[in-house]
């Protein structure tokens, strides 16, 4: 960063080094007709490659998954050719890199690689939803799973034209042009996944004004999108409310139901999309509620990470997995919303409500290291130890999340809580301008109050006991402990108890926490972000979400 900041040192600079970047393009073509073998043929164009671009790069880990990936286990045959198909040399330097001899020569990089669903390895699997499925009659792409880059090219613009057998429908959140699909950098095609084949099923519906989609492949044609746009059409508006105006202008929800799944099923979020891998089953109530709630989550994450996200998230490091002191923000405060949203939209009764925060109550306590605290789960997520305490972000996390909101209110006198917060926060930093990975709790210390500094330090930093009884007794709810902990209402509350209840209830009385003067309610618009911020989603029951 240092040395970026020097280069940008004069306005000449500035013009020079942008226009050279538009110009550099990383031309794709993505060939998935060979699904028998569950192999794609990536070939890469390039008008040249930078002299000291010496270095191939594949993804080592994504945004978000928290986990190890190394991609380049899959490839093979790569090969970099100049103008005149004369091959150049190369070798591989590591599992996901090869160095290239000549790059200023290179005009085409070629190679084959394997998905990830189908190719066996002996360690760090892929989770389904976050690699690659290609088959004879579907294939499931995200783009971090298929295209290596010049390291040195990330930021370029992106195509990539998609060779697939005819009659086969796409479905991606990209638009595509003359050259294929486009993307304003290498991240942005990374935060775009693609769903393809025969027999997909659509639905769309309008959030705010937005165009909303939900595309199924389901091979035994128990499930399809309208059927799941009928049950998420509630949770839809129920969002639309708790968020304001959606901060996007389009999103797509690709579902991929499979009969087995090469590990655990569930969801990753994108920017203007989600990815799902699930059962294939009959499509029962207690099914699409589940269904349901897991999108509920996913669907939040426009606002955070597309709207509200450090540094690390901004500029993120393929090669080496960077872990965010953050992850509560980006998943524990994530899975609060998906049911307070809820909650506060009517589809969720407050005794459920409660049941379910009970519920991670329980789990936390049952299942997971309680001297783990949630910053030593992300600083520790991309080691072997740390992931088996992984899913503890959307337990206890949750539940932390959950009295950060109680405590915010009691400490405004019932005006804002952690929505207002969040709302405040998307409007003053948005898509394109991140936190300060070490600044955030003084950022919110400052726009609420100093004394919420203890609770961070307490229940974030580290692993001190949830206040879950003193917490909820503000708002006039027992915790009644027994084989499993429950929340229930007082039937006896003080005045002041209901004043805060009431307020809780529908997220404070006042304006948004940092809003500025006048300023609207809902999210600024990140119509056209290109930022690559997806991430993980809930991991529960074996389960990404």
């Amino acid at each position: 960063m240092t040395a970026m900041r020097k280069l940008l040192a004069t306005p000449f600079a500035l013009v020079f080094l942008f226009s050279a970047d538009a110009a550099a393009q990383l031309h794709y073509t993505v060939d998935v007709r060979d699904g028998a073998s569950h192999t794609a043929r990536v070939t890469l164009r390039v008008d040249s490659l930078p002299a000291r671009d010496t270095v191939f790069q594949f993804a080592a880990t994504a945004p978000g998954t928290y986990q190890t990936m190394n991609i380049g286990r899959f490839v093979s045959e790569l090969r970099a050719t100049d103008a005149r198909g004369r091959e150049i040399a190369t070798r591989q330097l590591g599992t996901n890199t090869w160095h290239i001899g000549d790059p200023r020569r290179v005009r085409q990089v070629s190679y084959r690689i394997k998905d990830t669903w189908n190719t066996p390895v002996s360690e760090f699997p892929v989770y389904p939803m976050a690699g690659s499925d290609i088959d004879t009659d579907h294939a499931l792409l995200n783009p971090h799973a298929l295209l290596g880059f010049p390291r040195g090219m990330q930021r370029s613009r992106v195509t990539m034209r998609l060779v697939h057998p005819s009659g086969w429908t796409v479905v991606t959140p990209l638009s595509e042009g003359r050259d294929g699909y486009e993307a304003d950098s290498y991240d942005h095609m990374v935060d775009s996944p693609f769903l393809l084949g025969t027999g997909l099923s659509m639905a769309s519906v309008e959030v705010t004004g937005v165009p909303v989609r939900v595309a199924v492949y389901s091979p035994s044609g128990q499930i399809t999108a309208p059927q799941l746009m009928e049950h998420m059409r509630g949770m839809l508006n129920a969002a639309g409310q708790f968020i304001g105006q959606l901060p996007v202008d389009r999103y797509v929800f690709l579902f991929r139901f499979t009969p087995r799944s090469p590990g655990a099923t569930g969801a990753w979020e994108h920017s203007y999309s989600s990815a799902y891998v699930l059962p294939d089953t009959v499509l029962t109530p207690r099914y699409a509620a589940g269904i349901t709630s897991t999108a509920a989550h996913e669907f939040f994450h426009i606002v955070t990470p597309l709207n509200i996200h450090s540094e690390i998230v901004e500029h993120f490091n393929f090669e080496t997995p960077t872990p965010s002191q953050h992850l509560w923000l980006y998943e524990s405060v994530t899975e609060w919303a998906s049911d307070k949203m809820q909650q506060e939209g009517g589809l969720m009764p407050l005794d459920r409500y409660l049941g379910e925060m009970a519920g991670k109550l329980w789990v936390d306590r049952t299942y997971f290291d309680s001297t783990y605290s949630l910053a030593k789960i992300a600083e520790t997520s991309f080691t072997t130890e740390g992931a088996k305490q992984f899913g503890n972000v959307y337990m206890r996390g949750a539940v932390i999340a959950a009295l950060l909101d109680i405590r915010l209110l009691q400490l405004s006198d019932g005006r804002t809580g952690l929505r207002h917060l969040m709302r405040g926060l998307a409007r003053d930093y948005g898509k394109s301008r991140p936190f300060p990975e070490d600044s955030l709790f003084g950022i919110i210390a400052a726009r609420t109050s100093p004394e919420i500094l203890d609770f961070f330090e307490r229940y974030v930093k580290n692993a001190e006991r949830p206040p879950v009884r003193e917490y909820y007794a503000l708002l006039g709810i027992d915790l009644v402990e027994g084989e499993r902990p429950s929340l229930v209402l007082n039937p006896n509350p003080t005045e002041a108890q209901l004043r805060l209840r009431e307020a809780w209830l529908r997220s404070g009385t006042g304006a948004s926490a940092g809003a500025p003067s006048g300023g609207s309610d809902g999210l600024m618009s990140a119509a056209g972000s290109t930022g690559m911020l997806g991430g993980a989603g809930r991991v529960g029951s074996g389960r990404l979400r």
